[in-house]
């Protein structure tokens, strides 16, 4: 007798496993592997490592090739290890992996996440740029164009190669009736300059120098300083001592200025967070740091790693911080508005 065999249709034995049941088995089999702890353990100690470095970077010593200020120069960007080490983690199915992960990704965001964000505000009477033009600059009028149109009220330049200064003064005239300049660094200002001279931070020739700007609201110390640079070697590390003695001695001139409202403006090669620095920082205001727009990198322009051009301040408020568009200069220029009352 013959028989007809159908094949059944629809959703009968073919529909698919809820994605709450594979996930469900899937946790089961991770709780029952007991090799979830004991995997990546040495993924845990990198992280735990690195959170280590972010906490207690000031203890690094700087005896050896200045390796804590080497550290805390690219210090935000040790952050990048996180997604890295978590792919890993992942992948090892490692739980001591991705909690130590986890706990440095908190400490990364408790010490830099306020910098991510934008803390700019609308206030502000002055605005100030600084800008390392670069002595090698290709194009230094359209340099001084591009800066000028920031619309600054007053402006450093650092770097300024002797032979270049008359581009920049003709093509700043316009906007900055007043300006002075010494040695490689300079100040123009829509308001009046005086008491313009040098400051010696022990390179042998100027790289620094202060004035007074007299605004509608007070006079005001502006300072431009540029300290020597660093270099990283295989053989010496991060080169960085004469730098550390000039910004010793530029701190000095600051502890020293008799007004209350003051500016300091350039390229100070180095970062905020780089304890060498501290003769300088532990008396002025970054103005990146409390009213910035993310990191505000600022060097190479190329492709910016670091803020080693900087805008702090003393006696007046930082109401925003910013970086302009680049120029033909290594360095990207920054700008801040500040509140400066009577």
């Amino acid at each position: 007798m013959a028989q007809a065999y159908m094949t059944e249709t629809g959703n009968g034995g073919s529909e698919p496993e809820p994605s709450e049941s594979r996930l469900r088995r899937r946790l089961v089999a991770l709780r029952g592997d007991r090799g979830i702890w004991r995997r990546g353990l040495v993924l845990a100690a990198v992280a735990a490592l690195i959170s280590l470095v972010m906490v207690f970077h000031a203890d690094l010593p700087n005896d050896v090739g200045n390796l804590g200020s080497l550290t805390e120069t690219f210090l935000p960007w040790l952050g990048l290890a996180v997604p890295v080490l978590l792919a890993c983690a992942v992948y090892r199915k490692s739980a001591t992996a991705l909690i130590a992960i986890l706990l440095t990704a908190v400490v990364w965001a408790n010490i830099f996440g306020g910098l991510v964000t934008d803390k700019s505000g609308a206030g502000g009477n002055l605005t100030v740029a600084t800008h390392n033009v670069d002595a090698d600059n290709a194009d230094p009028h359209g340099t001084a164009v591009s800066v000028a149109a920031a619309g600054a009220d007053v402006l450093a330049l650092t770097e300024l190669k002797s032979g270049a200064v008359p581009v920049y003064e003709k093509a700043l005239a316009a906007t900055y009736k007043y300006h002075s300049v010494e040695g490689t660094v300079g100040v123009w200002s829509r308001y009046p300059l005086s008491s313009s001279r040098p400051v010696d931070i022990k390179m042998g020739w100027v790289r620094a120098m202060r004035a007074t700007v007299s605004t509608p609201v007070g006079d005001v110390g502006v300072y431009v300083a540029h300290l020597p640079s660093v270099r990283v070697k295989l053989n010496a590390g991060f080169t960085a001592n004469q730098r550390d003695d000039s910004a010793d001695a530029l701190g000095a001139a600051l502890a020293s200025e008799p007004l209350k409202k003051v500016i300091l403006l350039g390229d100070l090669n180095g970062t905020m967070n780089d304890r060498a620095l501290s003769e300088v920082t532990s008396q002025m205001r970054s103005t990146q740091g409390a009213a910035g727009d993310g990191f505000g990198f600022s060097w190479p322009a190329q492709f910016p790693m670091a803020r080693i051009d900087q805008i702090m301040v003393r006696g007046m408020k930082p109401e925003a911080s910013w970086t302009l568009p680049r120029t033909g200069s290594d360095h990207l220029p920054v700008a801040a508005r500040v509140t400066a009352r009577p």
